[in-house]
């Protein structure tokens, strides 16, 4: 690149490596400043237009600080990810079980760069990836967009569904499935796609367990159940998405137990006192039997009160988790 090319980026490469190098407990000299144009970029310059181009990134809104003193120089104070927003968006990825191993890396490795060398190195130190179980499926990665780019085009998508062998492999079902998309969901560390299927109705699918995703020419089949604050109040009924007949369950719980409610349904549950140690609530949930096992998992201090037919499925569950061999 010609030197005039290389004096035209100068205050790019300035910006740049003060992004990646200030710290404020290590400053950049304008000094360091200089040497960096000469060796890594063949731009010689002094002092003073250094001082020139820090000054012109100031008043274009770039949050320099100028620490004085012997050991002073320049810092950024401010960026577009400060670094506990980093660190929580690093901590969802890690977390995440829908992502691989290795598209987690390469997304914490984009991330760190958003920082500073000295946080980035921190940061780094503190990434446990390994040993997590995460999913299998390369793909999903793009399957997300896809779906997206459907549900913003008011279009339905094909693809394939497989289940899990005993030899570990993939099994893919023997029909190639279309639905309307409207929504992605988060259960159990697992992503899932909210749709409605001509067969099924109203139904979810595993994103990690879909293949092949594409678009149709076909508008999707409107479902109004899945629009707008709708799609929202579904999802909130759902116990790792299975569905269910939507009922309006009366409960009686333990006081002990007001954070799990709250947790799981929200602060507008209406809690009334029943005695010192107990309350109840009425939520409207999809009956399935991870909700019965949801309630089961508390003992004692959980009971289904209304409607009978739902605690009685409650009963048959327990009796039949006994009945084994």
């Amino acid at each position: 690149m010609p030197k005039s090319d290389n004096q035209k980026l100068k205050i790019l490469y300035i910006l740049d490596y003060l992004q990646k190098n200030s710290h404020e407990d290590h400053p950049v000299r304008a000094a360091d400043l200089i040497n960096m144009l000469d060796r890594q970029h063949n731009i010689r310059c002094d002092r003073k237009t250094v001082y020139s181009d820090v000054a012109a990134l100031m008043d274009y809104g770039v949050d320099i600080v100028t620490k004085p003193g012997k050991n002073g120089g320049y810092y950024i104070a401010s960026r577009n990810f400060e670094l506990p927003e980093l660190k929580l968006l690093i901590d969802a990825v890690q977390s995440s079980r829908y992502l691989t191993e290795k598209k987690s890396r390469e997304l914490i490795e984009k991330l760190c760069k958003e920082c500073n060398v000295y946080d980035a190195g921190l940061m780094k130190r503190n990434v446990l990836v390994s040993g997590r179980v995460k999913s299998m499926n390369e793909t999903i990665y793009y399957s997300v967009d896809t779906i997206q780019e459907a549900i913003s085009q008011n279009r339905q998508i094909g693809f394939r569904y497989f289940d899990w062998g005993m030899d570990g492999k993939r099994h893919y079902r023997e029909k190639d499935y279309q639905v309307s998309p409207y929504g992605l969901c988060q259960d159990n560390e697992n992503c899932y796609l909210l749709a409605h299927s001509p067969r099924y109705g109203i139904t979810s699918y595993r994103i990690d367990r879909m293949s092949d995703i594409h678009l149709s020419e076909e508008t999707r089949i409107s479902c109004p159940e899945l629009s707008g604050n709708a799609l929202l109040e579904h999802a909130n009924r759902l116990f790792q998405m299975y569905s269910g007949d939507a009922v309006d369950v009366k409960m009686r719980f333990h006081r002990d137990l007001i954070n799990v409610v709250i947790d799981r349904f929200g602060r507008d549950t209406m809690l009334i006192p029943d005695g010192a140690e107990h309350f109840v609530f009425t939520v409207r949930v999809a009956v399935s039997p991870m909700f019965l096992s949801w309630v089961i998992g508390f003992g004692k201090k959980a009971r289904i009160i209304y409607p009978q037919t739902v605690a009685d499925k409650c009963r048959q569950l327990c009796l039949e988790a006994l009945d084994q061999d």
